[in-house]
């Protein structure tokens, strides 16, 4: 147990973000497909207008994620 508390204290910012970053994306890549599956016709019942609300949906946290990303939290105003 010490020896796994040890390896996270000697981490690196970006060891950890890369360990992080690709699990937490293939989980997202995985939860997307499992959605997919929602595309049998024979088994769900859906109409266009359902598939336009999940997908702006999706897309609307995307761009607010990636936003996170590109822009500082705290940036102050100036003229």
């Amino acid at each position: 147990m010490e020896e796994l508390i040890e390896f996270k204290k000697e981490e690196t910012a970006r060891a950890r973000f890369k360990r992080l970053g690709t699990l937490r994306t293939n989980e997202v890549i995985r939860r997307l497909k499992v959605l997919g599956n929602c595309s049998n016709r024979h088994l769900y019942n859906y109409n266009e207008e359902d598939i336009d609300k999940i997908f702006s949906e999706i897309e609307k946290k995307t761009k607010e994620v990636k936003a996170k990303f590109h822009f500082p939290k705290n940036k102050k105003f100036k003229l």
